[in-house]
């Protein structure tokens, strides 16, 4: 039985809405169940200038079968606090960035310092929401030489591996809380925990384990 038919069978039985016995043991506690294909953003899904279609990605990227290619977002608090979240699509490896406000500047120069140490081979692509945060992505590609993807208006599931690991990170950061009261090395040390864990995706090797093997076979 798979988790999708669980969550299903236990929101249907309380009529959409769960009980709050019920929402204590899943992980994400969520008490409305949503579409996957459903987005709440609002704010941002106008036209980006000279934006890259993801339907123009290569099927590499698609497949997984080959590391450096990642997707990201933002994350939301309370206060207008931002995170912003970055997941290898091969490896599943995390990587967070903390920003003080969500304009197009601060968000490019948080992604730039997380990726300019990387490999050139372990930063091959991004691919991100239709937010206008991201508007100023040339700048980004420029310096980086990043190949840069932008999913369709209202389609977050196209970004598949980073909105699992955006519900995982909320296990830390809750909905309506403040998260620019977290230091980056708060998030570093999130990272690193969500990095360690074991993934059944991954044959029950750790994202970190995976990635290490990624550098190592770069040499």
């Amino acid at each position: 039985m798979s988790h999708e038919t669980i969550y299903r069978s236990l929101f249907i039985q309380t009529r959409g809405v769960l009980k709050k016995d019920l929402l204590a043991h899943l992980r994400a506690t969520r008490t409305i169940r949503r579409s996957r294909h459903a987005s709440l953003k609002r704010d941002g899904l106008g036209q980006i200038k000279d934006a890259i279609s993801i339907r123009e990605r290569p099927a590499a990227v698609e497949d997984r079968a080959i590391p450096g290619h990642w997707e990201g977002d933002l994350i939301a608090g309370a206060k207008n606090s931002y995170i912003v979240t970055l997941v290898e699509r091969h490896t599943r490896y995390v990587m967070l960035a903390r920003i003080e406000n969500k304009d197009t500047a601060s968000v490019v120069a948080a992604l730039a310092r997380q990726v300019q140490h990387l490999p050139r081979e372990l930063r091959r692509s991004l691919t991100w929401d239709r937010g206008k945060e991201l508007a100023d992505h040339k700048r980004l590609k420029l310096a980086m030489d990043l190949d840069i993807y932008f999913c369709d208006p209202h389609s977050p599931w196209q970004r598949g591996t980073n909105e699992n690991t955006n519900r995982l990170l909320r296990q830390y950061f809750p909905k309506g809380t403040d998260l620019s009261v977290h230091s980056q090395a708060k998030l570093n040390a999130v990272a690193r925990e969500l990095n360690e864990r074991p993934r059944k995706t991954l044959q029950y090797y750790s994202p970190a384990e995976k990635f290490a093997e990624c550098v190592a076979a770069i040499g």
